[in-house]
């Protein structure tokens, strides 16, 4: 399993354009495999940062479902959105391994 980590550098007087181009993405990821964990936005702090969490079982899942958005219409649709409204000033991606508990029932809060 391999999770990405994006962090963005956004411009903060089009944040409701980025929340479009993030839901967009939400869906987009889930049409090609994977499991999109949101996109998190500004709220206290800096305004003009935001952060998605997505999974793919394998590195190279993710890298069927990057060959195919190049070419997918849908998202070529989403990264036209991002280009030509400059909401995204630049991004940082970061491929990440989760940790999960050995025993699942520790880390309920009905064990607690």
């Amino acid at each position: 399993m391999i999770t990405v980590h994006l962090r963005y550098e956004i411009d903060p007087d089009k944040l409701d354009v980025f929340t479009e181009y993030g839901r967009a993405w939400i869906r987009l990821v889930a049409k090609h495999g994977g499991t999109h964990h949101g996109y998190f936005m500004p709220s206290e702090g800096d305004s003009d940062e935001a952060f998605a969490l997505f999974t793919f079982p394998s590195l190279a899942a993710y890298e069927i479902y990057r060959t195919a958005s190049k070419t997918d219409p849908e998202c070529v649709e989403a990264f036209e959105l991002a280009r030509r409204t400059q909401c995204i000033r630049r991004y940082e991606r970061r491929f990440l391994s989760p940790v999960f508990s050995a025993d699942a029932e520790e880390d309920s809060p009905a064990v607690r």
